[in-house]
């Protein structure tokens, strides 16, 4: 089957960008006119580029559409994507791409600094992302601004959509169509602190989700489905291979790792064991470069299914 008319297990829309990585410390920084640092480091990537490169290095057919500029940084994007064997079409943004500062301490902790040059008129052209909407089994979408003039495309078309709040507070208005017009929705609890559950139950509450992953990091994650019942189901962290180097991009691999389960008809708390385990693989390199195979998953989602 050529490419063209190749059907996609998933298809990310919106959220690359090029990631200005210094290691500090500690955080957060003290104040100081200098502060004196390792290399700094450039990483391809953000939240959907990573989904997507996670997901195609388990062996799913990927897709990923994006704005961004016609740029060095663009540039690094493309070539990031295609060294992932990632089928990648971008529409030229005039506001070039998106730029990331991160700072990352000796324990792997991060605190990111995103810009925010995308203009609200921002749009991708239908033609554009109709024709791959409909070879889709799965959608999922980056809280980019763009991205949610998609929506009743996809709701016309019966495409399952997953998205990804990060660290949404429950308050933040940008958020709030993202959580309640998907079918799967990911967060994590260090947005809503001690009211990440009550923020789940509304979720299902008052949108389309069927279910509510929170991760936690070295807490784990916790799931929460409308027939599961009313208290969210607790999966532990998986330890990771090797030494902690960075956190950037562990949610976005658990995301990878979840949906690769869940394409694969696997139920939804051996899927979120799945993700802490690609989640957990993710933090032993830089700039989102440990991306585990099926081969290296499957093991170690058995042997912590065991545990």
């Amino acid at each position: 089957m050529s490419q063209q008319h190749a059907q996609y297990d998933l298809l990310v829309i919106g959220g690359t960008g090029v990631d200005t990585v210094v290691r500090v410390d500690a955080l957060p920084v003290p104040l100081a006119d200098s502060v004196h640092v390792g290399p700094i480091e450039e990483w391809p990537g953000h939240t959907g580029a990573n989904v997507a490169l996670g997901a195609r290095a388990l062996g799913l057919r990927v897709a990923f559409l994006d704005c961004i500029g016609d740029d060095h940084t663009g540039a690094l994007v493309r070539e990031r994507l295609a060294a992932g064997d990632v089928e990648f079409d971008a529409v030229i943004s005039p506001a070039g791409t998106r730029r990331a500062v991160n700072l990352v301490d000796r324990d792997g902790r991060r605190m990111s600094f995103y810009d925010a040059r995308d203009p609200a008129d921002l749009r991708m052209p239908r033609d554009v992302y109709l024709p791959r909407l409909r070879r889709a089994r799965h959608v999922h979408l980056s809280i980019i601004g763009f991205t949610r003039f998609l929506y009743d495309d996809i709701e016309d078309l019966g495409i399952p959509v997953s998205t990804d709040l990060h660290d949404w507070d429950g308050l933040a208005d940008h958020h709030r169509e993202f959580a309640l017009r998907s079918d799967l929705v990911f967060l994590s609890a260090e947005g809503a602190g001690e009211g990440t559950t009550a923020l789940m139950r509304e979720i299902l509450r008052e949108g389309r989700a069927r279910t509510v992953v929170a991760t936690a990091g070295a807490d784990g994650s916790y799931v929460l489905s409308r027939d599961g019942g009313p208290t969210p189901h607790h999966v532990p962290a998986t330890v990771p291979p090797a030494p902690v180097v960075d956190t950037n991009g562990a949610g976005d691999a658990y995301v990878s790792g979840f949906l690769y389960g869940m394409l694969g008809g696997r139920g939804l708390l051996e899927c979120a064991r799945l993700g802490a385990v690609a989640g957990a693989h993710a933090c032993t390199a830089p700039g989102s470069t440990a991306l585990i195979t099926a081969e290296g998953l499957e093991p170690a989602g058995r042997e912590r299914a065991g545990a």
